[in-house]
């Protein structure tokens, strides 16, 4: 994380949180219990920014100021929500597609992910608030630049998210080696919300059932799973493909 994204000390970050900033996380010494963390603590209520309590020699490592037990990381994008931006993609005329990750903390990951939505035309990306990966230098880096022009949906979780994407009309596909539906028996030419999820430990249970379809991509080789980056830009592309020869 480069220097200029970091807030520290309680006050500065009380600050930086009434100011409206986009602060991705903050981490918060375990027993802080001054006046002024309660003050903290009362500023970030019911706001989307996390809160996670650590200890001291984490936020030592991260920073040799005086933080006072207090880090605040500042997001490289405005992080949005689902429910702004389906309603306009429908208003717009377009055909929605959007990508949600689940789990995924790889941050190359999730950068070659981003660039590759930003060429597929996707519309959107979701990440949830916990046990993610977030728009930091390095993502945007890795993305060359793509985060910078592509939405990113902070939501509170992606079991959620994909809920409120079935009551929007998308058809919601989650990739999963367990899968016996390849990849390519889906229609893909209607609003449509894929679920990525990490290599170790793939979609969750609960958002697999929620999902209006399963499917996998075909493996001939001896290696268990795919790099999640090289399936999600597989997926994309069967999209894509679909679409452009629906659109002759």
């Amino acid at each position: 994380m480069e220097r200029n994204e970091m807030i520290f000390g309680i006050r500065a970050v009380i600050e930086a949180v009434e100011a409206g900033k986009d602060i991705d996380k903050i981490l918060i010494k375990k027993d802080l219990q001054s006046d002024l963390a309660q003050e903290l603590f009362a500023a970030v209520r019911g706001r989307n920014i996390v809160v996670q309590k650590v200890p001291i020699e984490k936020i030592n490592r991260m920073s040799r100021k005086n933080h006072q037990g207090v880090l605040a990381f500042i997001s490289a994008v405005t992080y949005q929500h689902l429910d702004d931006i389906v309603p306009g993609l429908y208003e717009e005329g377009k055909n929605p597609f959007i990508i949600l990750l689940d789990g995924i903390t790889d941050v190359r990951n999730f950068g070659a992910i981003a660039r590759t939505c930003e060429c597929a035309g996707v519309n959107a990306i979701v990440i949830p608030e916990r046990g993610s990966v977030s728009v930091n230098a390095d993502a945007v880096k890795t993305s060359a630049g793509a985060l910078l022009h592509l939405p990113v949906c902070r939501e509170s979780s992606v079991f959620e998210a994909v809920r409120f994407l079935k009551n929007s009309g998308f058809r919601t596909i989650a990739a999963s080696e367990k899968a016996v539906v390849n990849y390519t028996d889906i229609d893909y030419t209607v609003p449509v919300a894929i679920v990525m999820g990490a290599e170790d430990t793939g979609v969750s249970k609960e958002v697999l059932c929620l999902c209006d379809d399963m499917v996998a991509l075909p493996q001939m080789g001896v290696i268990g799973s795919l790099n999640v980056s090289v399936a999600a830009g597989v997926m994309m592309y069967e999209v894509v493909r679909q679409r452009m020869g629906n659109c002759k």
